[in-house]
Parts: structure tokens; sequence; C-alpha cells
């Protein structure tokens, strides 16, 4: 059972007397007074107050938004406690479900959004002849005559011929603003769209993307079977870091299990290139460091250099450098900066400490590597060194799954399967490489003062289920390597790892995240978090934590919002551990890398005989892919659900995106 958290002192009267009014068991009259206190707070805008009324200001933001999540409140003599929903095994997939959609249809209803929507739905003249957003769906009656028709075929080699005609899928990538060569609407545009009919609200995140959509060559104008992004991989992820060998618990262990001298010395050869990856000559000049002390680290040039990271540090917080560290493409300008300066200090000194403890030991045999890593100093320099590690590889190497799925009526014929598939192709693999080849790494580039290109080689792909249940989408998705012509034996699959911890900052709404800033622009010694890209992993959540500190309230209680998600990997190499490890630069890819496009023909062959053919079989599907119709009026489910405005007048409110 989740206990009672209790809130002392108060963050101020306006949150004691909002908790009170919120304290009823009555869920009716709770969720009546919710909505007027939200009406009467956005009433008041933040103008100017102290710092006192607005940090009761922010705790009161921050209550509401836990109040509608399902949060209770409790107040004894003007003392506030908080309790978050039962979990159990785990929230409902209803609840977990509704406030995704509160979200999502918040951004629905936003004028831009729904002008957007708007002008893609109306039929307008293309380079292509007249086209809307409807020339890209497939109508379910043509789709369930198609398939139907496979259902009376005499044999199985006949039956996947028809099946064949039916379901034509391929990979079409976004890059830029190309139009689609059918409709003349632009890409881009149709997955946005798309993406609207999603229950999540998208949210951009930081760093490399790639937008693709799967496309159906057996209709007219090649309609949107689903669509996918891939995202840059979030930093913190401990069930990923464990499967892959990041962790530093994990990699110890089995270094100890298995202490081999021809290990420590990949991982000492791996100071070089993450040292002369950093810009020292202002270093060196300012006399922090020398550079015969680059190869024998003295204990009084880490501590010069611990104190000048601290120094530079404050001082980009009182002074933050925004313009000339946003989209820049002067390195020297960005390494130079009080930002990177502080960086390039600090990862030094953490080098050079590393660099010296390893040196402090000899490791030229088994026996001798067994010795050192009982040493407390060589546990803790390998730790910090696979954190090292980890950072080059974690933004080039592995990707995420941010977005994957079918849209109507593919979905009712499991089309998601077929989408999570194609994801793995080696067409994904070099359209990727393709893309980010030349590509200046901007956090890289900042710490070495010029522009540095890392090849990427994409190994691994990561993903969560939105429900703490799995996903359907996911479960016993594998492809057997020698039907797409690979070896036998080998196995691309979905491999479940666990459920997450449940932490995020989606259950905060963006009047909360409005008035977080205006609170912490006011702290006298500079703010901690810019938003600057540089200044470390996940700035939404340090803002978060920061506020909540500040405020008085239990940041860790807060930011768990008790969703937890199955994560899932999966492994494009065999050898992807050892790449991500930087152990080796050759991957062995589980499927050949010739004829990359026809590989994607043969997941989708796969994808057909494995789950379509048998799909259709069952009783109800069929009729359910004929429900979505574009004769007037369009009866589709691949379009953005339509909002009445008087009824969505309800208690529901801007969400942060």
């Amino acid at each position: 059972m989740n206990e009672w958290v209790p809130i002392a002192p108060s963050p101020g009267e306006s949150f004691t007397r909002a908790a009170k009014r919120l304290a009823t068991d009555d869920e009716s009259r709770r969720r009546e007074r919710l909505h007027q206190l939200r009406k009467e707070l956005h009433a008041t805008p933040s103008g100017v107050k102290t710092t006192d009324e607005l940090q009761a200001r922010v705790a009161t933001h921050v209550l509401l938004d836990l109040i509608g999540q399902g949060w209770r409140v409790r107040v004894t003599r003007n003392e506030v406690f908080l309790r978050a929903p039962e979990q159990g095994t785990g929230p409902s997939k209803e609840r977990v479900r509704s406030v995704h959609l509160q979200e999502r249809d918040a951004k629905l209803r936003d004028p831009s959004v729904r002008d957007f929507i708007d002008q893609m739905e109306r039929r307008r003249q293309t380079s292509m002849g007249w086209h809307s957003i409807f020339s890209v769906m497939r109508d379910g009656r043509d789709l369930r005559d198609k398939l139907a028709s496979s259902l009376i075929a005499e044999s199985v080699q006949e039956r996947d011929g028809v099946l064949a005609q039916a379901i034509q899928p391929y990979l079409q990538f976004i890059t830029g603003e190309e139009v689609c060569s059918h409709t003349g609407l632009v890409l881009r545009d149709i997955w946005r769209y798309f993406r609207f009919t999603w229950s999540t609200a998208h949210k951009s995140v930081p760093g490399r993307s790639m937008l693709i959509l799967v496309r159906d060559a057996a209709a007219p104008n090649h309609p949107v079977i689903g669509i996918a992004s891939l995202g840059s991989s979030v930093v913190q992820q401990d069930l990923r870091d464990r499967w892959i060998g990041w962790h530093p618990t994990t990699f110890l262990e089995s270094l100890q299990a298995k202490p081999r001298a021809k290990t420590m010395k990949r991982l000492l050869d791996a100071l070089d290139p993450l040292i002369m990856d950093i810009y020292i000559a202002d270093l060196v000049r300012d006399k922090l460091v020398t550079r015969a002390e680059l190869q024998t680290p003295s204990l009084a040039s880490i501590d010069r250099l611990r104190k000048e990271a601290a120094r530079a540090r404050a001082q980009h917080h009182r002074y933050p450098t925004v313009a000339s560290l946003k989209n820049s493409s002067d390195w020297r300008a960005a390494a130079t900066s009080s930002l990177f300066r502080s960086k390039r200090a600090d990862h030094l000194a953490a080098l050079l400490s590393i660099r010296r403890s390893l040196r402090g030991h000899p490791m030229r045999t088994t026996d001798e590597v067994r010795e050192a890593l009982g040493k407390s100093d060589v546990r803790d320099a390998v730790r910090q060194l696979i954190r090292r590690i980890k950072s080059v590889h974690v933004g080039i190497d592995m990707m995420d799954l941010t977005v994957c799925g079918a849209v109507a009526p593919y979905n009712h014929v499991l089309g998601g399967k077929l989408v999570c598939m194609l994801l793995t192709s080696p067409e994904v693999v070099h359209r990727y490489g393709q893309r980010y080849e030349d590509q200046s790494s901007i956090i890289a580039s900042s710490m070495k003062g010029t522009a540095v290109r890392r090849h990427p080689r994409l190994v691994a792909l990561f993903t969560t289920s939105l429900y703490a249940s799995g996903s359907s989408q996911y479960n016993r998705l594998k492809i057997p390597c020698e039907a797409i012509g690979g070896t036998a034996g080998d196995v691309v699959r979905y491999e479940e790892l666990g459920h997450s911890q449940g932490y995020g900052s989606f259950h905060f709404s963006s009047s909360t995240i409005s008035e977080i800033n205006v609170l912490l622009s006011r702290r006298i010694e500079g703010r901690r978090v810019n938003s600057i890209f540089g200044e470390g992993v996940n700035p939404l959540m340090r803002k978060l934590r920061e506020a909540l500190e500040q405020t008085g309230l239990p940041a860790d209680a807060i930011l768990r919002h008790g969703m937890p998600r199955l994560v899932y990997a999966v492994k494009l190499a065999a050898n992807a551990g050892d790449v991500l490890l930087g152990l080796t630069t050759r991957p062995r890819y589980l499927v050949p890398h010739d004829h990359f496009m026809d590989r994607s023909r043969m997941i989708s062959t796969f994808w057909r005989k494995r789950w379509l053919s048998s799909r259709i079989n069952t009783p109800g599907i069929l009729d359910a892919v004929a429900t979505h119709t574009l004769a007037y009026p369009v009866q589709h489910g691949a379009r953005v659900p339509r909002f009445d405005e008087e009824a969505v007048a309800t208690p529901r409110f801007e969400w942060h995106a």
C-alpha cells in the first residue's frame, strides 16, 4: 500500500487552502473542486510576486496536476499529506490511457493544430492533382475484399500469392521537406497528421531522429500502413545498461569472473582517444596541466582541473551564454565558453584520475588483473571509465523506437508487428548511416574545439511499452535470420528486459512548467538548468527536481509517476555488446547488409506468412477492416478525432508537450 507522504513545512497558505478543498473522498465533488481551482489559478496570472508567493503558486499547480492523475490529499491540523494512486502490479490500462489521452486531446484543441488538421483534410490541388490526407488512407472495404479472396484459394502457395498482391509494404524515409510522388503532399505533414491519431502526444527529443512511413504499393496513391520514428537513446536506463554491460556493477562482476589482461589493455587504450578528444590548449596555457602530465598524471594537476571546473560551472550559472551555444558551428568558441571549459576540465580530471589508478598496478597476467581488481581505486576507475565509454556510444550506435505502429485499417491485421519488424531491416541501418555519416557531433565538437564526426554503427534498438502489462505489438516478435538471408539458428527478436522504474515528467501540465521557469529565474546565484544543449541530460527533469526541492515538495515521490513500462531490446549485431563497450569497431550483423531493400521485402514476406495469413481467419477481423470507409461522410480510424467544443469544456487542461 502506498504511504501518505508529509509536506512539511507547507509551501504556503494558498497551497494549504487548495489542499483542504481537495481533501474529500467524494470523487465527483473532488473533480468539481479541481476544475474550479484550475479556473481560479489560471485567472490570476503570476504577475509581480515575492519568491515565497511564487513557491506557493508552483506547489499549488503541482498539487492540481497530481490530483488530476489520481493522487489523494489529506490535511490534519494544517499538515498536508499526499499519497500516490495504488499501483499493485501496475496501474490499469484504462488509467494510463486516460492520462495520455488528456495530454493528446489538449494538443488537438490547440488552434494551430486544428488548423493543420483541417488543412490536411481539405482537398487541394497539388503537383499531382486534387488530394488530401484521405488520399493516403486505405479504404477498408477494398482491403477486406482483397484479403477475403485469399480465403478461397485452393493451395497455400495460391493463398500467399493473393495476399502478396493485397498488401505490398515498403519503407519511406523522411529527411527534409520531400513530397509524396503520388499525391504531392509533404511527407513530413503526412507523418505528423497520423501521429495525432496515437493515444499519446508527440514530444520532440534532442539529438538524432529519423521519421519513417511504411507505405503500401498494392493500392492507388500507396496508402500509409504505419509510421515510425527513431530517436537518440535516453542516457539513463538501468535495465538496458545491464543488458549491454554498461552498468558499472554488472561490468565489474563480468570482469572479475573472467579477469583478462587483454580486456584491461583495451580499457587502458580507450583512454587515449577520450583524452585526445578534449581541447586542452587553454588549460595548458593557464598552467592547470602540462602535456607530460597527460601521460603521468599528478594529484596536483587533477586537483587544479577540478577546482577550475567548479569555478567555470559557477560562472556559467551566473551568466549562461545561451545564444553562442545553440546551433553554433564555431567549435572553438563553444569549447572556450564557461559551460564547456567546465565540462572539459572536469572530464580531463576524471580521465587522468582513471589513468593514474589503472597504471598504478601491473596487469600483464590474469593473476595480476585479479589482484588489481581487488583494489578499491582500480574498481572505481573501471566504473568511471565504463561511464565515459558509454557516453561516446549512447548517442551514435543505438537508437530508441519513439513511435512505432500501424494506422487503420492495417492495425486490425497486425500491421503494427509489420512496422516493428521492418525497423530491424538492414535498410534502416543503411539509411541511418547514410544520413549521419558526415554530421558533426555537437557535444563532442564543443569538447574538442573542432568538428568531430563519428562513424555511425547502428547495432541495437530499444523501446518501451505503453502499459505495464506489456505490448501485444512486441509480444512473441522475432524473425528467423535464415528467412531473410541470414544464418540458420540466428534470430532477430524483441527481447523483454523487465519493467522500468516509472519515473518521468509527462504528468506535469504546461502551465506548471511555465510557473517553474518563472520561479527558477528568480535564483540569485543563477539557474542551474538553462535548457542549453550540453548542459546535462534531461533538462526538464532537472528543472522539475530543482523546483520541487525549492518549494519543499518530495521530489522523488512526485517524479515517480507510478506507471512502469516494459523495456525491450533488439540486437541487430551478434556482438552489439562489444561494439557498445568499445571493445570492437566491427559489428557482426545478424542479417547480411547487401541488397538491403531486398531484405525489407523478405521481412514483409515473413510477416505475411507468419502473421497476416492466420490473422484474417479470426472471426470478425475482416468485418472490422471493412468499417473504415472513405465514402462521405468519412468514417475511418486513421482520421484524427474531432471534438465538440461544448463537450470538451471539462476539467481537462493544457498539458506540457
